[in-house]
Order: C-alpha cells, then sequence, then structure tokens
C-alpha cells in the first residue's frame, strides 16, 4: 500500500495528526506512508537526509510562497512540481487530514482512485473534491484523525505516541544553548491575539521562575520578534531570548524541565515530547485541541471562555482573568514531577 496524507500545516495541527500516522506504521510497517507539508513544518516529519520514523517521503507545498504570489512565476513553478511529484508517486489511497479546499486540491493532484476526507470539513467546499467521505469521530482531533484514518485503511487504530526526527546540528546547538537547569521555555506567541496571554504577565512569570532557580526562555522565530521582547523586557532580564527554526525548537524542547504556553504549536511539541507544561486556553476548547501526549500536563481555562476559532486580535476576555499565581502554583506542580 502507498498512502498519501495530506496535514500542511500549522505546527500544531501536523503533530496532532502524528499518532493516527504512527499508529498506522507501527500497525503496517511494510505500507509505504508519506506526507504532504509546508517546508516550514518538514522538520517534524523527517531529518536533514529526508529520513522519518513514521513517513517515508515528503511531498513540499510551499503555501507561504503561493499566497505571497499567487500568480508570479516560482508560485507556478512550485505547484506544478508538486502535481507532477503527486501523479507519479501513483498512491493507493489519499487522506487528507486537514479538510481545506487548498489541501482538497492538492490531494486531487495525486489522481487516486480513492481519496478520502471528514464528511464535515474545516472548509465545506472541500467535501465536494473527495471521491469518499467519512463521518468525523470522536472529541480530540488526535482522536478524530485515528478515527478517520482508520476508517480510510481498514486497520483499527489507537493514536500512538509519536517519534520526532533528531538534526545532529541541532542536537549540537541545544547543548550549548542550555546554560543552566532546570529550564523553563515560554511559549508567548499564538496563531493570532485572543489565543495569547499578555506578555506582560509572561514577563512577570518569568521573574518568579528565575527566583525559584530557573533558567526562563521565550522561543522565539527571529530575532526580531515583537511579543518575545516585550517578555524579556517585561521580566526585567529575568528571561532571555532564544532564536530557532523548528529543528532547533524541537531540539531544545527535549532539554526543556517545564514548558508554559498557549494553544500554539510550541505547546503541543512540548506535549508530543512529554515535557510538563502548563497550557493557557482561551477562545479554543482543550478538549478538542488540548495538549497530547504522554507526560504531565495541566490546563487553564476560565470558566467565562467562549469557545470561538475566529482570528481575533483582542485577548478572550477568559484568558484575561488567568493571574500569574495561578499558572506558577500550576507550574509548581507539574514540574515537580520531573525535578
Amino acid at each position: 500500500m502507498k498512502i498519501l496524507i495530506l496535514r500542511i500545516g500549522a505546527m500544531g495541527d501536523v503533530l496532532h495528526a502524528l499518532p493516527a500516522v504512527t499508529a498506522l506504521h507501527k500497525a503496517r510497517p511494510d505500507w509505504q506512508i508519506d506526507w504532504v507539508v509546508d517546508p516550514r513544518w518538514s522538520a517534524l516529519l523527517v531529518d536533514g537526509e529526508g529520513h522519518g520514523p513514521a513517513v517515508g517521503r515528503v511531498h513540499l507545498a510551499d503555501t507561504k510562497l503561493w499566497s505571497k504570489a499567487a500568480n508570479a512565476l516560482p508560485t507556478v513553478r512550485s505547484i506544478g512540481k508538486l502535481r507532477r511529484e503527486l501523479r507519479g508517486a501513483q498512491y493507493d489511497l489519499v487522506v487528507d487530514m486537514q479538510g481545506t479546499l487548498r489541501s482538497a486540491v492538492v490531494g486531487g493532484f495525486a489522481r487516486s482512485k480513492r481519496f478520502v476526507g471528514y464528511a464535515d470539513p474545516r472548509e465545506p467546499l472541500a467535501a465536494r473534491l473527495y471521491r469518499t467521505v467519512l463521518t468525523r469521530l470522536g472529541t480530540h482531533v488526535v482522536d478524530q484523525g485515528a478515527a478517520l484514518l482508520g476508517d480510510a485503511t481498514g486497520v483499527e487504530l489507537v493514536p500512538s505516541t509519536v517519534e520526532l526526527p533528531r538534526q545532529e546540528w541541532a542536537e549540537d546547538w541545544a547543548e550549548k544553548e542550555v546554560v543552566a537547569r532546570p529550564m523553563c521555555v515560554l511559549g508567548a506567541g499564538g496563531g493570532w491575539g485572543a489565543k495569547q496571554w499578555p506578555a506582560e504577565r509572561f514577563g512577570k512569570l518569568g521573574r518568579e521562575l528565575k527566583a525559584k532557580g530557573f533558567d526562563v526562555v521565550v522561543n522565539v522565530p527571529r530575532k526580531d520578534d515583537e511579543v518575545g521582547s516585550k517578555v524579556v523586557e517585561a521580566s526585567g532580564g529575568a528571561v532571555r531570548m532564544v532564536v530557532c527554526n523548528v529543528a532547533g525548537l524541537i531540539a531544545l524542547m527535549r532539554r526543556a524541565d517545564l514548558f508554559i504556553g498557549g494553544d500554539s504549536g510550541p505547546t503541543h511539541l512540548a506535549a508530543a515530547l512529554a515535557v510538563p507544561l502548563v497550557g493557557l486556553y482561551g477562545p479554543t476548547n482543550p478538549k478538542r485541541n488540548g495538549p497530547w501526549g504522554p507526560g504531565v500536563k495541566r490546563v487553564l481555562r476560565h470558566e467565562s471562555s467562549v469557545t470561538s476559532y475566529k482570528r481575533v486580535e483582542e485577548i478572550d476576555r477568559g484568558l484575561a482573568q488567568i493571574e500569574v499565581s495561578e499558572v506558577l502554583e500550576a507550574a509548581m506542580g507539574v514540574s515537580s514531577a520531573k525535578l
């Protein structure tokens, strides 16, 4: 069997699809399982040589380029290359675990006789492009993914703990970046403003953690990151900023003793790597999108939060009610499991 998985992005979504794919790989190790992913997230699936614990090959869908310059020659070439790759691979089964119109169009490039997706995808038009639609089962997206992939393949799947690739340069870099233990990583960013706990509170929290003996870092994708800079400033220098890409973040997180963040990719990465964590939730429902993995976890969500996936910038009113003292208490509780 040659199977193609569509879960192009983002970080947390790829990580939430991996437990199902890992379970299938363990159940059918002789099957070839490939994946279409945005280049930004490929380090979650394969190392620098293109080898992964559960995935055979990744096909790159450079959606950032496509969105930036839809009609430009580089975009046309990028899409054409991907189309040729997928058609040439001759997949027996294509499974869209994303459920957007874009992912469904990309899946159609493969021209597989079996193209499966949810009956109620995130974007309803996507369902018109599938050859087979399946009912969404389960509450958490990890369970939903396992049910979808299991039904599509005829293999009963229980989501499995994932193994992430290692890149030697990233592991070497992380060893040098960790200056003291225990280390706490703060994930202060988020997909949109409503999900972001205030940077000033992260800074105050960082001061409290530093006083308790933690080396406190905030991970950022670039050195001019606005949120990370605000956290460092609010901490009075107690928090230091660490700039890293996804491969570097994986290696850094392997060495973390504690993680604190909102509903974002780094939080789900920490969960996958069994880092003790505190998740700060507001407009998204942790029963559906909460951190999933084998480690010790505590999720804080105020009762006044209302589930909404609207990408608004104003902070969720419930998330704004979570105080530093509450987060610190939860952090000390989960960190004691590792320290």
